[in-house]
């Protein structure tokens, strides 16, 4: 039996990835595109030979037991029998949960694939595009998702003969019993690639960096997944590709705080325009806006700029932007600042606040319990 360790030069203890990168590795330099003459030819199908054995599990631990790789065994009663293949044979293959008759495609499905995207708040209000880097599976260009090299094409299993199935025949309690297995030489596929691609090692896709641009809806949030469908990794053996999802994370802004729909924002006041009223401008994402502050105006008080928040995402229309009031009293003033102050104290008659407790429904504790109960 040949030695398809010293074939690859890999030790016996080597892992999947050492012997997917000692076949490259040999590929490239033996393949008769590079290396012509009988004698590399002949290497070369020892090599392939080797990487189909060492890189199939089943394969390699009957290789490991000193067994034939490509033969099919017949487990005597007791070895590996059970309920599942005696209905396989009365009730035919599939009946006691087996793979169904005929050879197995080697094309399948891709997987789903979940990335997250960062996008400002400003897309998330009006939507827009964004660029997404993905690292995805992709079809081999070198096969072109056949698995094998330019030109070998597959041969048809010598086992099963292109059944991709094999029969045997076991004795059991209940007699001779034939059931139906997934042929081991060809992994119930019917066909063999003698010589997989050395870029793909036969899977019939490789790994690539992939730049798109996505669309991405006006009001998501958060959490919020939009799905590509067709947009993720190909599935094996060139197979359809499954759906991209996009998890949209919304970055902070340095100005808005987002809760629902509905942006709030802060805007500090000196005393003297809370007292007298004004007219401040604020930056909203429609443009410049301005706000009226009426004379009296009390720290906490709130201003509603109706429909200048985030787009719904499932309806019409807006969530509204709430300004909350921050009134400063000065820390520092000088003489002439405090003896007008105190000529407004005394013509108010505030010389000397006696202060007085506020009733419950009012003041800042009320405030704070309304806001808890809102919750």
């Amino acid at each position: 039996m040949n030695d398809y360790y010293a074939e690859l030069g890999v030790s016996r203890d080597a892992t999947a990835e050492d012997i997917k990168r000692a076949y490259r590795r040999a590929a490239r330099k033996l393949h008769p595109d590079v290396n012509p003459g009988p004698e590399a030819e002949e290497q070369f199908k020892k090599v392939s030979q080797a990487y189909d054995v060492l890189a199939d599990p089943e394969k390699r631990q009957a290789y490991d037991m000193g067994a034939d790789p490509y033969a099919s065994g017949a487990p005597g009663f007791g070895q590996g029998f059970s309920f599942s293949d005696i209905m396989d044979a009365f009730f035919g293959a599939g009946a006691g949960g087996g793979p169904g008759r005929g050879p197995r495609p080697r094309q399948q499905r891709g997987q789903d694939g979940l990335v997250r995207q960062d996008i400002d708040l400003a897309t998330a209000v009006f939507g827009g595009e964004s660029e997404l880097v993905i690292d995805t599976a992709v079809v081999c260009g070198t096969c072109h998702g056949e698995g094998s090299q330019p030109g070998t094409g597959r041969r048809t299993c010598d086992i099963c003969g292109g059944r991709g199935e094999t029969q045997q025949v076991q004795r059991s309690f209940l007699g001779q019993v034939m059931t139906t297995r997934p042929c081991m030489a060809c992994q119930g596929h019917g066909d063999i690639i003698s010589y997989p691609c050395h870029d793909c090692s036969g899977d019939g896709r490789v790994r690539e960096r992939r730049t798109m641009r996505i669309r991405v809806p006006a009001g998501v949030d958060t959490g919020t997944r939009i799905q590509l469908q067709g947009e993720g990794e190909v599935g094996p053996g060139g197979g359809p590709p499954g759906d991209l999802y996009v998890e949209v994370r919304v970055l902070p802004h340095h100005s808005y705080t987002r809760r629902g729909d509905d942006l709030h924002a802060s805007i500090i006041v000196p005393m003297t325009a809370a007292a007298l009223g004004a007219t401040l401008p604020l930056e909203t994402f429609d443009g410049e806006r301005m706000i009226e502050l009426g004379a009296g105006t009390q720290p906490g008080e709130t201003i509603t700029l109706r429909g200048l928040g985030v787009t719904h995402l499932r309806g019409n229309g807006r969530g509204d932007i709430i300004v909350h009031v921050d009134v400063r009293t000065p820390t520092r003033l000088d003489a002439q600042q405090e003896d007008l102050l105190r000529q407004l104290a005394s013509a108010r008659g505030e010389e000397r606040p006696t202060g007085r407790v506020a009733p419950a429904d009012t003041g800042l504790f009320g405030k704070l319990r309304d806001a808890f109960k809102a919750r």
